[in-house]
C-alpha cells in the first residue's frame, strides 16, 4: 500500500507537469461564447469527485446527467436529490426521478435542475446604494429522459429538456438535448460512453420593459449558442474482489466554449457500503487541486440510500461542496 501511495503521488505529479505538452490551449480563444452555462456544472457528488469523469458510472439517478445510455440498467425506481453550494449565496439543485419498465429493457426518467442568485440589490445612477428593490437571476432546466438496452452489450438514451432564465427583467426560453451511448464489455468491468450534451439551438435573452430610461441607450443583446460537449470516456476495475475494489475512469472533453481537456477519477469501494473518490482535471485553468469525496450506502429492506458527498477546490469560486442522497425503491427486478 506504502508503494502504491508512492506511485499515485508520482503519477499525478508527473501529469501536472506534461499537461501543457498534451492538451495546448486550442480552444481558449472560444471562452465565453455560450449562454446558460449552469447547465455545465456538475450535479452528481460521485462524479465531481471522480474529477468529472462520469460517462461510465453505474446507473443511478444521475445517469440523466451523466449518459442517459445508463439509465436502462437501473434495477429499481430511483428518486435523487443533491444541492451544490457555490459560494455568495448562489446554490444550485438537482432532483430526479427514473423508473425502469418491467418485462422491458427501457426505462424513462425525469429531471429537474434549477440555479438561484439569491437576492441583489437594485442600484441605479442616483441611488448606487440600493433603491429597496431587489432582482434575482434564475435559471431552470426541466428534462424528459428515455433509454434502451439494445443488446447485453450496447444501449443508447436521449433527455430533451426545456429551458428557461430569468435576469431582472430579461428572459429567455430554449430547449436542448442531450445524446448517450454506452458499451460494456465482459473484461475486468470495462466500459465505453460516448455523451453529446446540451445539443440545441441558439439562445437569445428578451426584456419585458426598462423601469427606468435615463441615460440609456437602446438594449441589444446578441444570441448565443448553448453550451455543447462533446465527451468520450471509459472506466475498468483493475481489482475487484467480493469485499473490495478500485475503479478507474478517464475522460476526454471538447466543448464549444473552451479548449480541450481530460478527467480522471479512481474509486475505492469497501464492503459495497464505503466509498472514497479522488480525481483531477487536466487543461482546466482554475482547477489545479484534486478533488475528493466519500459515498455510504444503507440498505433498508429490499431498498438502498446512498449518501454522497464531494469537494471541489476552484481558484476563482472557492471550494465547491456538493451533497447528494440517492433512494433505490427496488420494486421487484426485471424478469
Amino acid at each position: 500500500m506504502k508503494k502504491l501511495f508512492i506511485h499515485i503521488v508520482l503519477v499525478f505529479g508527473f501529469i501536472g507537469s506534461i499537461q501543457a505538452q498534451l492538451l495546448p490551449n486550442l480552444g481558449g480563444q472560444r471562452v465565453g461564447v455560450s449562454t446558460l452555462t449552469f447547465l455545465k456544472n456538475d450535479n452528481s457528488p460521485r462524479s465531481m469527485a471522480l474529477g468529472g469523469a462520469n460517462l461510465t458510472l453505474s446507473a443511478d439517478g444521475h445517469a440523466t446527467v451523466h449518459n442517459t445510455a445508463l439509465l436502462s440498467q437501473t434495477q429499481g425506481i430511483h428518486i435523487t436529490a443533491t444541492d451544490l453550494v457555490i459560494g455568495a449565496g448562489i446554490h444550485q439543485a438537482w432532483l430526479s426521478g427514473t423508473v425502469p419498465m418491467k418485462k422491458s429493457t427501457s426505462a424513462f426518467g425525469v429531471n429537474l435542475n434549477y440555479l438561484s442568485s439569491g437576492a441583489m440589490k437594485v442600484r441605479t445612477e442616483f441611488m448606487p446604494q440600493g433603491t429597496g428593490e431587489y432582482f434575482y437571476a434564475n435559471q431552470l432546466a426541466a428534462g424528459l429522459a428515455y433509454s434502451k438496452l439494445l443488446s447485453d452489450r450496447f444501449s443508447f438514451g436521449a433527455n430533451l429538456k426545456v429551458v428557461h432564465e430569468r435576469l431582472a427583467q430579461f428572459t429567455n426560453t430554449t430547449v436542448a438535448a442531450d445524446l448517450g451511448f454506452l458499451y460494456t464489455t465482459d473484461v475486468k468491468d470495462l466500459k465505453f460512453g460516448i455523451v453529446v450534451q446540451n445539443f440545441g439551438g441558439s439562445s437569445i435573452l428578451r426584456i419585458a420593459d426598462i423601469r427606468e430610461g435615463f441615460n440609456r441607450d437602446d438594449i441589444t443583446v446578441d444570441q448565443f449558442s448553448v453550451p455543447t460537449a462533446f465527451r468520450l470516456g471509459a472506466s475498468f476495475k483493475p481489482l475487484e474482489r467480493d469485499d473490495q475494489s478500485i475503479m478507474v475512469a478517464a475522460q476526454l472533453e471538447h466543448p464549444n466554449d473552451n479548449s480541450e481537456n481530460i478527467r480522471i477519477g479512481v474509486e475505492y469501494e469497501y464492503m459495497r457500503t464505503v466509498f472514497v473518490r479522488a480525481g483531477y482535471k487536466l487543461n482546466v485553468i482554475g482547477e489545479n487541486l484534486p478533488t475528493l469525496g466519500v459515498g455510504y450506502k444503507v440498505k433498508m429492506g429490499r431498498n438502498t440510500m446512498h449518501v454522497n458527498y464531494a469537494v471541489n477546490p476552484t481558484q476563482y469560486l472557492g471550494t465547491l461542496h456538493l451533497f447528494g442522497l440517492d433512494v433505490m425503491i427496488n420494486n421487484d427486478k426485471r424478469e
